[in-house]
């Protein structure tokens, strides 16, 4: 492998801003701000929207459209003659 090309892969704490929820993983994302984790260590801290703590699919939290609705609207509209 040529040297110096390659990006610095290192540990990175990753912060999901809606729930406060925190993840230790590696990462190539560049960041200057930093965090003490549980283990004592001081990493790189890399601030993220929605994470699996926040995603509405993973939480459960999904919004169902009422498609039933739609369906008898357009027949309503529409009508089968």
């Amino acid at each position: 492998m040529k040297k110096d090309i390659h990006p610095n892969y290192r540990q990175v704490v990753f912060q999901d801003l809606s729930s406060d929820f925190k993840f230790l993983s590696r990462s190539t994302a560049q960041t200057s701000e930093t965090i003490v984790w549980e283990d004592g260590n001081t990493y790189p801290v890399l601030k993220v929207e929605v994470s699996s703590a926040s995603h509405p699919f993973y939480t459960g939290k999904k919004v169902f459209i009422a498609a039933a609705g739609r369906v008898e609207k357009f027949n309503r509209k529409y009508g089968k003659n």
